[in-house]
């Protein structure tokens, strides 16, 4: 703990030689009295109070020093005790407080421009490389001590998690694997959507066949738990990816199912699967019957979308580790920019979230007030968002962004151009039908 010093100016000059005259005492009276008073003044009377006083100072010194000591020692402890020690938050599956290890905390808002690389397509279409920017904001979930629910426990921007609402029911690998996944799958829609709005000839082909989550032959009455799964969840997990069936390569959720004709519920049939951590790996996989349709012969899994999109041209959106679907927008509005004329941001900064589905439909996304305070942070003032969040997380998103940000809802693509245009954006050129 430091101690501050006031320092009094003062109206001498300093010098070497000091020239003020020096003040004694009286000699004492006649007769050798007792000396009963002394008034002591100038520089005496500075050095006896100097003298009290350091006196005073040092008897408070060893107990401040200790208390010093006593809250830097609380604070590296708290610094190192993990949150759940302290914080709870309430699941509703289970209608009980549970500890809260994690947090949703703001991450970053980044221009999507620098991620994007265009192929030479002059003889497709000319390129416009924009002034502005479209920006794609993230979070992210870490662990917490105690010290940081105690800093954030108040901030409208820091959600403290359940280890239920940070997993669900997946390992940390398979939620890895499946916010790349669904990163890469909302890259390729971006692409499917800008280029079919500027008018050109694109198609989106099925993917690898990639293990979303597996089916439940009979749950439980209130739908919250799964009484019996599919028999291929012996051997089968989310996130695994079918690489061959009974020796046969497979490229698509179509090969798989010509492949199972002929096949009945009980039989047996051997794969090559890829496990994130364990590398390939050969199972023999139980089929059964699909639940919706008894008729039909099943392995018993509900694939991920895989859809890839193919251009006309060389296109490539740089996501590195960030995954997520929530930026399709920004990369739909950003692709949108660089290949028509004109500026779509009015030559200014934009941040944008939400998902992108083939019809142009905008989605919904998690973490809304982390990525508005994220957006603040970055000085944008302009925060396009989904129309499909609920009003509570549009108000939560507005009270962590501040007053100098504007969020605005959107349902679809078209509505997002529409706001844009309001804010001085250009309009892009009309598709020739």
């Amino acid at each position: 703990m430091n101690a501050a010093l006031t320092v009094r100016p003062s109206t001498e000059s300093a010098s070497v030689t000091d020239t003020r005259p020096q003040t004694l005492p009286p000699p004492p009276p006649s007769g050798g009295a007792p000396l009963t008073h002394v008034e002591t003044t100038g520089e005496a009377a500075d050095r006896v109070g100097l003298t009290v006083g350091s006196s005073r100072h040092r008897l408070w010194t060893f107990p401040l020093v200790a208390v010093s000591f006593l809250v830097l020692a609380c604070i590296a402890v708290f610094a190192v005790l993990p949150s759940d020690w302290v914080a709870e938050e309430y699941n509703a599956r289970v209608d009980e407080m549970q500890p809260a290890p994690y947090a949703r905390v703001p991450a970053s808002a980044q221009p999507v421009t620098d991620r994007i690389a265009v192929g030479q397509i002059d003889d497709v279409a000319p390129q416009y490389p924009p002034e502005g920017d479209f920006y794609f904001v993230t979070i992210t979930e870490p662990s917490q001590s105690i010290l940081s629910w105690l800093v954030g426990r108040n901030d409208p921007a820091i959600q403290f998690l359940t280890e239920e609402a940070k997993y669900g029911f997946q390992t940390p690998q398979q939620r890895r694997t499946f916010a790349l996944e669904q990163m890469r799958t909302s890259e390729q829609v971006a692409q499917f959507v800008a280029l079919q709005r500027l008018g050109y000839d694109v198609e989106l082909v099925l993917g690898d066949v990639l293990i979303q989550d597996m089916v439940c032959l009979v749950p439980s009455e209130d739908g919250l738990e799964c009484l019996e799964w599919s028999p291929s969840d012996e051997v089968l997990d989310p996130g695994d990816r079918i690489l061959e069936v009974d020796g046969e390569p497979i490229d698509g959720v179509e090969d798989l199912s010509r492949l199972l004709e002929g096949l009945e519920p009980g039989d047996t049939v051997p794969m090559l699967i890829e496990r994130p951590g364990d590398g390939e790996i050969e199972v023999d996989v139980e089929l059964t019957s699909s639940p919706e349709e008894p008729d039909r012969t099943i392995v018993g899994f509900y694939p991920f979308d895989t859809r890839r999109v193919e251009l006309p041209f060389e296109l490539d959106i740089d996501t590195g580790t960030i995954g997520g679907p929530s930026a399709g927008l920004a990369f739909t509005l950003t692709l949108i920019d660089e290949l028509s004329e004109g500026e779509l941001t009015g030559g200014g900064r934009v941040a944008v979230t939400g998902t992108i589905e083939l019809d142009g439909s905008v989605g919904a996304i998690g973490g809304l007030r982390q990525k508005a305070s994220a957006v603040a942070q970055t000085g944008v003032d302009l925060f396009i968002v989904p129309a499909s969040q609920s009003d509570e997380d549009i108000e939560a998103a507005r009270e962590s962004g501040g007053d100098d940000l504007t969020i605005v809802p959107v349902a679809t693509l078209d509505e997002a151009l529409e706001v844009l245009a309001e804010y001085g954006g250009d309009p892009i050129p009309a598709v020739a039908g």
